[in-house]
């Protein structure tokens, strides 16, 4: 089965609503996710349209889906850039020291687990972080929570490493969640 990975359009809110009620029924959700299954099946479709049409524009936004011949989302990640002088704060702290890109909700239907999707999409991700130019990005990140095994051999895989961060879970403070990074390549 050949996939296509593309950013989200403005257009496919209905489908990015349907992955996004999938992933927070994975059995890992409650540690992976900053989200609830219940809170988001609750918003209404203002709310999911404005989600597509903000990463549609690929500004400071960028979701990334594995999508199927058939038209099944079966994969997804988002990509939030992170600016040192942002207002407010970004996830997980105060503001970045190097513009960076942060890597966010990262889901792959069971069913379309090892096919290679999560790798297809992180090079996507990877890829279109590497290309901003205004700001030009130094860094990738992401978070991982302690018990998500799972999620953190991925992210080895994809070539991130610890950043030597750790931070305290925003609704369980005696969990932890890793930082790990790719630094972009000299030259």
């Amino acid at each position: 089965m050949e996939h296509i990975i593309r950013p989200v359009r403005a257009d496919d809110w209905e489908k990015s609503k349907e992955l996004r009620l999938v992933a927070l029924s994975d059995p890992v959700a409650p540690i992976a996710f900053l989200d609830t299954y219940e809170k988001a099946s609750a918003q209404p479709d203002s709310y999911w349209q404005e989600r597509a049409r903000a990463s549609s524009e690929a500004c400071s936004v960028i979701t990334f889906v594995a999508e199927a011949p058939d038209g099944m989302w079966d994969g997804t990640l988002t990509v939030l850039v992170e600016l040192p002088d942002a207002e407010g704060e970004t996830v997980f702290g105060g503001a970045p020291s190097v513009p960076q890109t942060h890597i966010v909700g990262v889901f792959v239907r069971p069913e379309a687990r090892g096919k290679g999707l999560i790798q297809a999409l992180f090079e996507a991700a990877v890829a279109w972080s590497w290309r901003l130019s205004d700001p030009g990005v130094e860094r990738i990140r992401l978070f991982v929570h302690e018990d998500n095994g799972r999620a953190l051999s991925v992210y080895r895989n994809a070539g991130f490493v610890p950043s030597g961060l750790t931070v305290a879970m925003p609704d369980d403070p005696q969990a932890k969640e890793y930082e790990l990074e790719l630094v972009r390549p000299a030259g």
